[in-house]
């Protein structure tokens, strides 16, 4: 059996594969291997021609992040691990996923392992204009030091809440149980993909990482960040944050996270509190006379409702697998309440 299968999926990332796949190549351990997701960019061509020692995976249509992962890995059966990558991933340490590896080795309980995820490009200060981070090392935010959960699933990282983020200053650095880890560079045991179903192709994009996470931890398995491997991210690169759709499937596949993954005693209270939640996340985008992402966000409650049934069949599986009744990375306490209320701004504000 061949040890790792680093898959990166591509779609009308031409240029963006250009400029950072080299990094990847020249400091990766493992099969650097490319699916595309029938880019219309030239993204095939140019790899066939600048990349010719990679191996290309053309999937027939574009099939989203979620379920283009899932064919693309049904297409390598003979790997111990996949790392799931993304196109706009700068690697400047070399070997930089062996410790990665050597965790997983020596730790078999643990299904999945994230980097520590630094940004390319600073949050967006004085301004608005985004500052290089050659100087100083931001977390990254989409995924920082590894992620948890609030107790109505809203999703927040060691090094980033909602949208403070932090500077690395090793305050990180210490391996500790997650409940997800960030799809953008994610580590994960075959076995385990396997068991677990994959990602669900249903989302599409956005919250599947989450998603498959959670399922992982509710059956019994780790997930943690090692930070002594480090990617750089350049983040938004497909859809920037604001956008209506992104706004769509976050709020849409947040929900359909939780109809799936709740224990049984939680579901009815849990979901009630959402709909308020969403309620004013939508008055709040009407505030700011952002009449898009407010029809996103009532647009992602009807899709929740009229597709709900179809999840039915996969949240029985999910409780009949069950082996933690609450996973403890999914936190007690309401993140909109600690963060707003509060003003607790940071992880360790928050868990102290």
């Amino acid at each position: 059996m061949k040890k790792l299968a680093i898959v990166i999926l591509n779609w009308n990332g031409c240029d963006m594969m250009r400029r950072y796949l080299p990094s990847v190549l020249q400091n990766s351990v493992g099969d650097v291997i490319v699916a595309d997701n029938a880019s219309t960019d030239g993204s095939v061509e140019m790899l066939f021609d600048e990349f010719p020692q990679v191996p290309v995976i053309v999937l027939e249509q574009n099939f989203g992040f979620a379920e283009g992962y899932n064919r693309a890995l049904a297409q390598l059966p003979d790997y111990e691990y996949y790392l799931l990558l993304n196109s706009d991933v700068e690697i400047r340490q070399k070997s930089w996923n062996a410790p990665m590896m050597e965790y997983m080795d020596k730790y078999p309980e643990c299904a999945a392992c994230q980097p520590k995820l630094r940004a390319l490009m600073a949050p967006e200060k004085d301004g608005g204009k985004k500052r290089n981070t050659q100087h100083v090392a931001w977390f990254e935010y989409a995924g920082a030091a590894g992620g948890f959960l609030d107790k109505y699933g809203y999703p927040f990282c060691r090094g980033r809440v909602f949208n403070t983020v932090e500077k690395d200053e090793g305050q990180y650095d210490d391996i500790v149980p997650l409940l997800w880890g960030t799809g953008a560079a994610l580590m994960v045991r075959a076995s385990d993909w396997r068991e677990s179903g994959g990602l669900d192709g249903r989302f599409f994009a956005h919250m599947e990482e989450i998603d498959l996470c959670w399922r992982l931890r509710t059956m019994g398995r780790t997930i943690v960040c090692i930070p002594e491997s480090t990617a750089y991210h350049l983040g938004g690169a497909t859809l920037n944050q604001g956008n209506p759709r992104k706004t769509f499937l976050n709020f849409r596949n947040n929900l359909l996270m939780l109809y799936k993954n709740l224990p049984e005693a939680e579901l009815k209270s849990v979901m009630r509190m959402r709909c308020v939640f969403d309620y004013l996340a939508a008055l709040q985008f009407l505030l700011k006379g952002d009449v898009k992402n407010c029809a996103a966000v009532f647009k992602a409650r009807c899709e929740f409702l009229r597709i709900r049934p179809d999840f039915d069949k996969e949240r029985r599986r999910i409780q009949q697998l069950r082996k933690n009744q609450r996973v403890p990375e999914r936190v007690a306490f309401s993140l909109l309440w600690q963060y707003y209320a509060r003003g607790k701004k940071t992880f360790k504000e928050l868990m102290a």
